[in-house]
């Protein structure tokens, strides 16, 4: 895409740090991505629906989901009913996150299922971040307060996920301008819609 050969910044920090660090969003809604110069079409490009706050639920969804996907499908239906999310938001969160690999790890220490940080596993309890159950249900609970804290932004809690909340509180309630969560965002919305079988935005 050719939006990501535009000047943004390269690396996206190690540690996705605790919610409990933070001011939450500011009251009245989060502002929109930044309108100005290459930048702000980056982010625009990055969020297709910016800012649009997706109801909660775990209703069914009518695409089929991968061998893999299949396999973890009633433990993610559960921990979203736990924690009240879209489980198909889950799903897209944990396609493009590992590809349904639950011994994955990221070069950067992230593991699992949802590619916990390990300072986010300690934060949720998590004992073995390999196991598929602990690893879901904590970075179910992680997405769901990172929803609280950005006013139920699903493209800003995902850039969150991604990148860290500081990455986005400190860029003004905006997706930060990295080239890892530039993709990352769209990509699991895309995802999202797929599952869902919606219609590309």
């Amino acid at each position: 895409m050719c939006a990501f050969l535009l000047d943004v910044e390269e690396d996206v920090p190690a540690a996705r740090q605790s919610v409990a660090a933070f001011p939450p969003a500011p009251t009245g809604g989060v502002p929109p991505p930044a309108g100005d110069g290459a930048q702000g079409a980056v982010a625009r490009a990055a969020t297709p629906t910016s800012h649009t706050r997706w109801p909660h639920g775990t209703g069914s969804f009518p695409v089929a989901l991968s061998a893999r996907g299949e396999r973890y499908r009633a433990l993610v239906e559960q921990a979203a009913r736990e924690y009240t999310l879209d489980s198909a938001l889950l799903h897209a969160v944990i396609a493009t996150e590992s590809a349904y690999d639950p011994r994955a790890v990221s070069p950067k220490g992230a593991v699992g299922l949802m590619q916990l940080m390990p300072e986010t596993a300690r934060r949720y309890g998590v004992s073995d971040a390999f196991d598929p159950g602990e690893n879901v249900r904590a970075g179910a609970r992680y997405l769901r307060d990172l929803l609280a804290r950005f006013d139920n932004d699903v493209a800003l809690s995902l850039a969150a996920y991604n990148a860290g909340e500081r990455a986005v509180i400190d860029r003004g309630y905006r997706i930060p301008p990295y080239k890892e969560t530039l993709r990352y965002v769209p990509a699991v919305l895309a995802r999202y819609r797929e599952i869902k079988g919606l219609p590309d935005s």
